[in-house]
């Protein structure tokens, strides 16, 4: 796990300049032309190009980067084979990797875990922090769900659920409401009041690889596996009383691997951003489900996690290139740009 420092000009948009905890590498300045085409399942042809200047700095990982969160405008997290949680604006981050420990680490206080958090029998795939940060809960390839309590480090609830192959959690605002994508391709929320199944969500095609619930805690949105265009689709879905489907978004030839709801500080519309493992970040219209913007990351490797910077920027991890900083750019509707990548 890599705590990294990024200061983001909002006088000069065009800089930016990180400053890392770590020595950084060597910065190249570099133009990148990229025109790309490809067809949409339903027939749709999009084309786009782009030219963008591009600080690049050696990947501050020297392997995959597996997530990224930020912290607040300036610091993000990353991990590298680790899953994180972070409360924005607070110096509390929890890692869970394939020792099947979590550990919660203070960033202000010593280099070492604050806590840790030992019950799960395999690899933890998923955590997630309650929003008065005093609960934990975190999911496993062992088909459970674990409940700990932050301040002792002790498991308050656990429960099991036959091939429940965790790969996401969730916390809803302001509710005791926690949503978990699995492997099985179903998509639970959890009340965590004794940590039981309140609704389970119909079974979906191909395995659900995310979710994220909006701020308001109205709507999720989930994103799943898949090749060639099948599968490899969004779905926004209602957590009120009917919880039914909404829409979909479709249009990545590979597996969604993060899905995100743009805050309305960043984006004049509803609106929820995807990065896939076919290297492109896409912004859709959450409402229409229409594409508003495709930007690809060549070179990039598949796209793994995706994050909200600040009001003005995304963050993105991928397999080859670190991580992405990503500019909102109203100058043509909205899109964005790569602007740092490191």
């Amino acid at each position: 796990m890599l705590l990294l420092r990024c200061h983001l000009k909002q006088a000069l948009p065009q800089k930016v300049s990180c400053r890392f905890c770590a020595v950084m590498g060597k910065l190249q300045s570099k133009f990148k032309h990229s025109t790309y085409k490809y067809s949409r399942p339903d027939g749709f042809i999009e084309e786009r190009s782009q030219t963008k200047a591009l600080q690049e700095y050696s990947p501050a990982h020297v392997d995959t980067v597996s997530v990224v969160a930020a912290l607040n405008s300036d610091v993000c997290v990353s991990g590298g084979k680790d899953k994180i949680a972070c409360i924005y604006k607070s110096s509390q981050v929890f890692s869970a990797s394939r020792d099947k420990m979590v550990l919660m680490w203070d960033l202000h206080s010593s280099s070492q875990p604050r806590q840790q958090f030992s019950g799960h029998t395999m690899v933890v795939t998923g955590l997630t922090v309650s929003p008065d940060s005093s609960q934990l809960c975190t999911g496993s390839r062992d088909n459970s769900l674990l409940l700990w309590d932050v301040g002792t480090g002790q498991c308050a609830e656990s429960a099991s659920v036959s091939r429940n192959l965790v790969t996401h959690l969730c916390w809803v605002p302001q509710e005791p409401y926690i949503l978990q994508t699995s492997e099985d391709k179903t998509i639970r929320l959890w009340d965590s009041r004794g940590l039981q199944v309140a609704h389970t969500f119909p079974a979906q095609q191909h395995i659900q690889t995310y979710c994220e619930v909006s701020e308001d805690g109205h709507k999720c949105v989930s994103c799943s596996s898949g090749f060639g265009g099948e599968g490899c689709e969004a779905t926004l879905w209602d957590l009120r009383q009917t919880r039914n489907r909404i829409c979909e978004y479709r249009g990545h030839f590979q597996t969604v691997a993060s899905c995100i709801f743009l805050p309305r500080a960043l984006a004049s519309m509803p609106a929820i951003a995807t990065s896939s493992h076919d290297c492109k970040v896409k912004i859709w219209n959450q409402d229409t489900g229409a594409c508003l913007f495709t930007l690809s990351l060549d070179g990039s490797g598949p796209l793994t996690s995706l994050a909200v910077a600040d009001t003005i920027s995304l963050l993105c991890a991928s397999f080859s290139r670190g991580i992405h900083l990503l500019r909102v750019d109203h100058s043509q509707g909205l899109g964005l740009r790569e602007v740092v990548a490191f």
